[in-house]
């Protein structure tokens, strides 16, 4: 190099500040439209760069198709490597290399490591009627709305599904596409307690806790069971805030479904008590010994229970009794009446039975609905009829169960009179569709109609059952079918099973000779 080149370095500020990368860069962009329009004969020719007595030997430029931007990144990096090591070698106090060249040289690298052609993303652009409201269709407009399940509302159109208010809590409960507020999805989806009609509280684990009648579905919480809420004694469901249960004086309350059809005397329940005898006549079970049936209060049965020696009854609640004693019961002579404090006026006499057979009286509590206190009769007759026909010592399971039989046949009879038309009844029954259903005669080719006449004759008086009798019926069906009593309930599914299978007739004579069901 010559000296005035040295000069010119020892003297950076005549150099107006520029680095001789700058000026590498800049001669660069100036002669590269030049360049381009010669072609090189494969000499390497001097080329002087500004005013500087410098010189550079112009990069080498063969014939090649490449781009032009692949190109100038290649010049661009040979300048920058230059650049660097020119500055090296220079000591610490002439480095001419500057933050901003660093800046213009790296913007630089980076605008030709980009694409050609920058990425264009142009603004969302919505046309008139974009946002259309989910709730009135129309349009929003620029003024609020909400944005819900890929849906745009009016905040005035953001209702609930319920009450039909609009929402405007920070939170709401969704049903599919249905909105609520809270409190209203928990009215619609949180069990209420149908005692005391409020929502049933969740246990001690968070969870939601309540007991549910197996055939009434009504569903209290579990606190009703031990707080001393009334409880039917007919139909089992507990008594609500809003409705009143009528108390019988002994313990026991009524709802007024089952007050409607309650028998109150013993007077009262006679038509019912022959009609039944009718039925079992009717299926050739005739029972000729004049048999007292007496309606008591709960403590005179249960008195009547203490005194019986033989028999066995149903826990914890007993509501029949085939007597076989003679003893002194107190009956109901005259119906109490019905007042708004319960029932006032009952009127009781004492009676002395006397044992002339087997079966000294029937007693049946007072205060039920027709058709159980005609279920716990036909119980209670067959009980007679088992004694007067010397059916003697047999288990609980057996005698109670086709006791049970014959209850749940005569409820049957009452709600579904035409459903057991053709279910054998013999030996022969089984290919026959001739014979009666639960007809039992000394005859192997005579039975009587399943259904007596006379066994509707107390329905008919009243003008029919009504639906919430013959609902009654089914809940007093289903207590007999689903009753959990090894004797009574067991005892009931065993016999029954058997009946449907050979009929009554096989089915008693084989528990005559062997004291068991026929398997």
């Amino acid at each position: 190099m010559s000296s005035s080149n040295v000069n010119h370095l020892s003297q950076p500020c005549i150099y107006e500040r520029k680095s001789r990368f700058m000026k590498w860069l800049s001669k660069i962009f100036k002669s590269g439209a030049g360049s381009s329009r010669g072609v090189s004969t494969g000499e390497e020719q001097p080329q002087f760069i500004g005013d500087e007595n410098m010189v550079w030997r112009a990069p080498f430029r063969s014939l090649d198709d490449r781009p032009r931007a692949s190109k100038e990144k290649e010049e661009l990096d040979r300048a920058i490597a230059l650049s660097l090591t020119e500055d090296l070698k220079r000591p610490n106090g002439y480095r001419w290399r500057t933050e901003t060249d660093d800046d213009l040289a790296r913007s630089l690298r980076d605008s030709f490591n980009s694409a050609p052609y920058p990425s264009y993303a142009p603004r969302e652009y919505y046309p008139r009627g974009y946002r259309t409201c989910a709730g009135c269709k129309r349009e929003i407009g620029y003024g609020n709305y909400l944005g819900c399940m890929g849906s745009f509302f009016h905040p005035e159109c953001f209702r609930c599904h319920a009450c039909g208010y609009p929402i405007t809590e920070h939170e709401f409960s969704l049903s599919g596409r249905d909105t609520y507020h809270k409190s209203c999805f928990k009215e619609l989806t949180h069990p209420k307690c149908e005692v005391c009609h409020q929502f049933i509280p969740t246990n001690g684990v968070g969870l939601i806790e309540y007991r549910c009648h197996p055939f009434w579905s009504q569903k209290y919480c579990p606190s009703h069971e031990h707080d001393y809420t009334s409880r039917c004694c007919s139909c089992e469901r507990l008594e609500s805030v809003n409705t009143q249960y009528f108390s019988l004086g002994d313990g026991r309350s009524l709802c007024l479904e089952c007050m409607e059809s309650a028998i109150m005397d013993t007077g009262d329940c006679q038509p019912l008590y022959h009609a039944i005898r009718d039925y079992y006549e009717g299926m050739n079970m005739r029972i000729d010994q004049q048999i007292p049936m007496l309606l008591v209060e709960r403590q005179a049965l249960n008195e009547a229970i203490e005194g019986e020696k033989h028999g066995f009854h149903h826990m914890p609640e007993t509501r029949g009794l085939c007597l076989s004693e003679e003893q002194t019961v107190t009956s109901i002579l005259k119906r109490p009446r019905m007042e708004r404090r319960g029932l006032v006026g009952i009127r009781t006499q004492p009676q002395k039975l006397i044992r002339r057979c087997e079966v000294t009286a029937i007693l049946v509590l007072y205060g039920l609905p027709r058709l159980l206190t005609g279920a716990i009769l036909a119980h209670e007759l067959m009980h007679g009829w088992l004694r007067l026909n010397d059916y003697r010592n047999l288990r609980p399971e057996v005698e109670e169960g086709i006791c049970q039989v014959l209850s749940h046949m005569w409820l049957e009879s009452e709600v579904m009179p035409t459903s057991r038309n053709n279910i054998p009844s013999s030996s022969t029954a089984s290919t026959s569709s001739s014979s009666s259903t639960w007809s039992y005669g000394p005859s192997t080719s005579s039975y009587g109609p399943s259904i007596p006449a006379s066994s509707t004759s107390s329905s008919s008086k009243k003008g029919g059952k009504s639906s919430v009798e013959n609902k009654l019926g089914e809940f007093f069906m289903h207590q007999i079918a689903h009753d959990a009593s090894p004797a009574y309930g067991g005892g009931y599914r065993s016999a029954m099973a058997a009946v449907n299978k050979y009929g009554l007739r096989r089915t008693l004579d084989h528990i005559r000779y062997t004291g068991t069901f026929p398997e």
